[in-house]
């Protein structure tokens, strides 16, 4: 299982750095898919900050995954852009279908490897600590 956990950390990780640098540095040509989906990526490309704060965003995790540091932290902020990645090729663009799929199971399956790093996230009563 360990190597399961190290193998999909590592990929997931280089497909976040690798596409999160891209976001500046436009090393791998984009090519936008057909109808809606063009329109949709116009729209995050035209708000001027959408496209370098994903990047950001995607860089660093990435980059978290791959020196295995705030691993589970790195997967939480992961999720939503995961999940808006598999939700767009589902509705917007389903010949990206399977990209989606996959990088949300890694997620998923990653996140359930760190489970035990979230526990405390299920107390609904924040504690304060004194110095």
């Amino acid at each position: 299982m360990k190597i399961a956990i190290l193998i999909t950390r590592l990929l997931l990780g280089l497909v976040f750095f690798v596409f999160g640098l891209n976001q500046f540095l436009h090393f791998i040509p984009m090519v936008m898919p057909p109808g809606p989906g063009t329109d949709f990526a116009m729209c995050m490309f035209n708000t001027k900050y959408f496209i370098p704060l994903l990047g950001t965003f995607q860089t660093l995790c990435g980059l978290s995954l791959l020196i295995n540091r705030f691993v589970p932290l790195s997967l939480i902020v992961l999720f939503p852009i995961n999940l808006n990645i598999f939700l767009f090729h589902l509705v917007l663009a389903p010949e990206g279908m399977v990209t989606g799929i996959v990088v949300l199971a890694i997620n998923i399956f990653l996140m359930y490897a760190y489970r035990d790093q979230y526990l405390h996230l299920k107390n609904p009563k924040a504690t304060h600590m004194h110095n």
